[in-house]
C-alpha cells in the first residue's frame, strides 16, 4: 500500500504555485520516495536530481525534505533565471487552427507539449525538406524559434499576425532560390564519384570529387552564386596535380557562368571525370598504406607520395606520425620533410592544421 503527500510551492520572483507528490512506499521509507510534478518543475530540477535524491537519502522526515527541497528550488530558479511562463488558454487553440489552415499532412510530428513540431516540404525539384518549430509561451505574439537544413543563414520574419503557414511560405520561398545549388551539387553527386562528404546534408557546399587514382579536386559552392567558379584545391601527387593547377590558372578566362558548373571544370580542366557506369568507387579509394584503412575517423588518405612509381596514398594524421618517429626527419614552419613509409623516397607533409 502507497501513501502519498501533496504539497505546494509559491516561488518568487515569478510568484508561480508548483504542485509535487510524494509517494511513500509501504514502509513508509523516504529514501524509497517517489516524486510526481509538472513538466514545468521537472525543467526546474532538470540539473538537480542527484541533490533531490540525496536529500530523500538522508532528510529526517518528510517535513524536513519539503523545506529542504523549497531551498532546493529557490536556488535552481535563481540560477536559471526563470522558467517559462505556461502558455495561455489560447496557444492551443490558435496552434490548432493553423495546423489544420496549413493541412495535417504537412505535420511530420508534435511532441506531448505541442511546443515542438516538424514539418514536412517539398521544392520543385521534388527534394523533402524537414522544418523543425519550436514554439513558446508567448506564441503567436512571439516568434518561435524555426530550424532548417540550409547553406545560409535563415530567420523568419514575424508578427503577431504571422502563423504557421506563413513560416511554412517563407521557408519554401527560400527553399526555391536555392533550386540551383542544389540542382548543381545533384548533378556532381549524380555523375561523378564524390569522396566527401560521405553523406552530404542539404546545407554542405563542399564535394571532393575523385579525377583518377589517388587525385581528387574539392570544391565549395556559393550557395547564392553555384554556377560562378567555386573555390577549387587539388589534393594528390605533385607531379598529377601541378598540370591541373597550371590548366585552371590558364583556362580560367574560359568559365561560363550560363554552363553547368560540372562543364565548365571539364572544359577548364580538360579531362573527364570518371564515370559511374565504368568504374566503381573501390578504384579510388586506395586504404592508407600506415593504418590500412580507408576511412580514419570521418578523414580519409589525402597524403600522397609524389613518387610516381609508388603513389601511396595517407591520412594525415597517419603520415605525421609516422615522420615524428623518423631520426631523420625534419620540419621547418608548418612543413615536415622525411621518407616515404613504402619507397623511402623523400616525402613532404603540410600541416594547415595539426591532424589531430
Amino acid at each position: 500500500m502507497m501513501a502519498a503527500e501533496d504539497a505546494f510551492f509559491r516561488l518568487p520572483p515569478q510568484e508561480k504555485d508548483f504542485r509535487i507528490r510524494v509517494i511513500l512506499p509501504a514502509d513508509l521509507q523516504l529514501q524509497n520516495a517517489r516524486l510526481e510534478c509538472s513538466w514545468q518543475l521537472k525543467k526546474v530540477l532538470h540539473g538537480y536530481v542527484h541533490v533531490v535524491k540525496q536529500r530523500l537519502q538522508q532528510s529526517q522526515n518528510l517535513g524536513s525534505f519539503m523545506m529542504e527541497l523549497k531551498t532546493i528550488l529557490d536556488a535552481a530558479l535563481k540560477s536559471t533565471n526563470s522558467i517559462e511562463a505556461s502558455p495561455a488558454p489560447q496557444y492551443y487553440s490558435s496552434l490548432v487552427k493553423d495546423i489544420e489552415t496549413l493541412g495535417w499532412d504537412k505535420l511530420l510530428f508534435v511532441d506531448n507539449e505541442f511546443s515542438t513540431i516538424k514539418l514536412k516540404m517539398e521544392d520543385s525539384s521534388g527534394r523533402d525538406h524537414v522544418v523543425v518549430v519550436r514554439l513558446g509561451a508567448g506564441y503567436p505574439y512571439k516568434a518561435p524559434d524555426c530550424c532548417v537544413d540550409l547553406p545560409v543563414a535563415f530567420s523568419i520574419s514575424w508578427t503577431p499576425q504571422t502563423n504557421i503557414q506563413d513560416i511554412y511560405n517563407q521557408v519554401l520561398s527560400t527553399l526555391e532560390s536555392l533550386k540551383g545549388f542544389w540542382d548543381t551539387l545533384d548533378e556532381i553527386d549524380t555523375k561523378t564519384w564524390v569522396l566527401e562528404p560521405e553523406k552530404p546534408t542539404r546545407s554542405a557546399t563542399m564535394r571532393r570529387i575523385a579525377i583518377g587514382n589517388n587525385v581528387s579536386i574539392t570544391i565549395d559552392l556559393d550557395p547564392r552564386h553555384p554556377n560562378m567558379l567555386p573555390e577549387c584545391y587539388f589534393l594528390g601527387a605533385d607531379h598529377v596535380v601541378q598540370p591541373l593547377k597550371d590548366k585552371l590558372n590558364s583556362n580560367v578566362h574560359l568559365w561560363d557562368p550560363d554552363v553547368g558548373l560540372l562543364q565548365n571544370l571539364k572544359d577548364i580542366l580538360e579531362i573527364d571525370f570518371p564515370s559511374k557506369s565504368d568504374l566503381k568507387k573501390s578504384d579510388f579509394t586506395m586504404d592508407c598504406g600506415i593504418c590500412y584503412a580507408y576511412r580514419l575517423d570521418s578523414a580519409i588518405p589525402d597524403q600522397v607520395c609524389d613518387d610516381p612509381h609508388c603513389a601511396q596514398p595517407f591520412h594525415q594524421a597517419c603520415l605525421y606520425e609516422w615522420l615524428n618517429g623518423l631520426p631523420s626527419s625534419r620540419q621547418s614552419f608548418n612543413i615536415i620533410y622525411g621518407e616515404c613509409p613504402y619507397c623511402t623516397k623523400p616525402i613532404t607533409l603540410k600541416l594547415l592544421n595539426k591532424p589531430f
